[in-house]
C-alpha cells in the first residue's frame, strides 16, 4: 500500500510539470510565442521602411507630374524629359560616345 501511494503521489507532480513545460514551450516557440512576435516586429519595421521610401518616391512623382501638367508647365523639365526619353538634341550639340 505504501508503494502505491508513492507512485500516485509522483504522477500528479510529474504530470503538472509536463503540462507546465508544454505551455512554457508553446509560449516561447509557438505560433503566438515570443520568438514569433519578435519576427513579426522585425518584418513590421522592414515594411515600414519600404512604405516610407515608397511615400517619398510617390511625392517626387507627384511633383514631377504637377510640373508637367497643363496648369503649370515647367519648360526646363519638359526639355529634359524630351532629351532623355526621345533622344532630342540641338543642332549645335555634339554627342560623344
Amino acid at each position: 500500500m505504501q508503494r502505491r501511494r508513492t507512485l500516485s503521489g509522483l504522477f500528479l507532480p510529474l504530470g503538472l510539470l509536463l503540462v507546465g513545460a508544454y505551455f512554457t514551450f508553446a509560449a516561447v516557440q509557438g505560433d503566438y510565442g515570443l520568438f514569433r512576435r519578435i519576427q513579426i516586429e522585425a518584418e513590421r519595421d522592414t515594411h515600414r521602411a519600404e512604405l516610407d521610401a515608397l511615400r517619398v518616391e510617390t511625392q517626387q512623382m507627384a511633383l514631377l507630374t504637377h510640373r508637367l501638367s497643363d496648369d503649370y508647365l515647367d519648360l526646363d523639365l519638359l526639355e529634359e524629359q524630351a532629351r532623355e526619353r526621345l533622344g532630342y538634341l540641338r543642332p549645335d550639340e555634339i554627342v560623344l560616345p
